[in-house]
């Protein structure tokens, strides 16, 4: 590696420098603030732990994502966090241990061996909610809401939310009864929207079998009609699909009662990232955004893997592309220049000043010290014996 390499960083990762820092920061206390006055309690899980604790309950494709290494003091496999849920629900578990429901939020960075898509990076800041100890409905919509709350704190608009029932796809392949090694081939053509290998796949399925309204399934996505549609061609399916259907219509009537200005949507293969959830998953989007800007969903089955079944639902969101996103323009209040000297006046003042506001002090021999460079719009001056703030004088 030449001397001017060494200071590059790998692909996907990047420095954060002002303003966008201060924006993102702005953002992810924004997020933290409002889930805490719906009673979300903050824990700050630890960036990385052993391997096991992290994959508990998550099926492979978390494995995939995270950068694994040897723990020098155990030999045991550590992990980089690729995702917060988990360690929220082994916190909820094993740490906290509390009846009836817990509510808890977080934000935090996350490492990914590999970015979603082309435009990602592979460090998000994760920032997200999850309850735990209540299978109600209620529960459901008390994290869909807070996202969709969350997002528009963000400052985003024309947000689009697209929900759907992990349960119905289980359902159908619990009814066809593949193999292992099907099933999972066919979960996973399913979440790729891959018709071609899902025809291969279920090729021979007669009309009227799980198999084929799989098939059936991947063709549903759009409004609240598609709805109405699949209640008639799932007609002879487990009673757990009309539940689950019944289901979807009341969430979409509670949302359209609070959220008028949220378009609705339903995609029933749209299972990727969804991989350890068992019941109502949502995710939001915006336009000019190809990825979801928030999801989440009903995991009911995490916390049994961790010896302790809690039923449980959450949403999580990138804090980083809520920024790029946001229509909101960051607020500066801007600064004050302070003169360098050893004034015990200038200095008194200052303190006092930087109580409430920004003061930035020259230093003794600064040289190219331009206060409006720093976001300065005020200065202090000594007028009449007192140290006074003043508009900055013009250049």
């Amino acid at each position: 590696m030449t001397a001017p390499d060494r200071w590059l960083l790998p692909d996907g990762v990047e420095d954060i420098l002002p303003p966008l820092a201060s924006h993102i920061e702005s953002l992810r206390r924004s997020v933290v603030d409002l889930c805490r006055r719906w009673g979300y309690q903050l824990v700050i899980p630890p960036l990385i732990e052993y391997l096991e604790s992290l994959h508990t309950g998550t099926g492979y494709d978390l494995d995939l994502q995270t950068f694994k290494l040897t723990d020098q003091l155990t030999g045991r496999m550590m992990g980089l966090r690729a995702d917060i849920t988990p360690q929220a629900a082994r916190i909820d578990a094993h740490t906290l241990r509390e009846e009836g429901v817990t509510r808890l939020c977080y934000a935090g960075h996350v490492l990914h061996t590999r970015p979603h898509h082309m435009l990602a990076g592979r460090t998000p800041i994760q920032a997200g909610c999850e309850l735990f100890g209540s299978r109600s409905e209620a529960a459901d919509l008390e994290v869909i809401h807070l996202m969709l709350a969350a997002l528009k704190t963000a400052g985003l608009n024309h947000i689009h939310l697209d929900l759907s029932h992990v349960g119905i796809v289980q359902s159908l392949l619990g009814e066809a009864a593949y193999s292992p090694e099907k099933e999972a081939a066919v979960f996973d053509a399913l979440g790729r929207k891959s018709l071609p290998e899902l025809d291969r796949l279920l090729e021979g399925e007669a009309e009227g079998t799980p198999g084929r309204r799989l098939r059936e399934l991947a063709a549903f996505s759009g409004g609240i009609e598609v709805l109405q549609a699949l209640r008639s061609t799932l007609t002879n399916s487990d009673s757990s699909v009309a539940a689950a259907i019944e289901q979807l219509e009341r969430v979409t009537d509670a949302i359209n009662r609070e959220h008028d200005d949220v378009t609705l949507g339903f995609d029933f293969c749209e299972l990727r990232g969804y991989n350890y959830h068992t019941g109502l998953v949502f995710a939001a989007y915006v336009p000019g955004h190809g990825d979801a800007v928030g999801k989440g969903g009903r995991y009911d089955a995490i916390g049994a893997d961790f010896g302790r079944p809690r039923p449980a639902t959450g949403f999580s969101l990138d804090v980083r592309a809520l920024a790029a996103l946001s229509e909101i323009e960051p607020k500066s209040s801007g600064a004050i220049w302070a003169p360098a000297g050893d004034d015990p006046e200038l200095e008194s003042r200052i303190t006092r000043l930087r109580q409430s506001e920004t003061v930035i002090r020259e230093l003794p021999g600064e040289k190219h010290a331009d206060p409006r460079s720093r976001s300065c719009d005020r200065q202090l001056v000594l007028r009449d014996g007192a140290w006074t703030v003043q508009p900055l004088a013009s250049a």
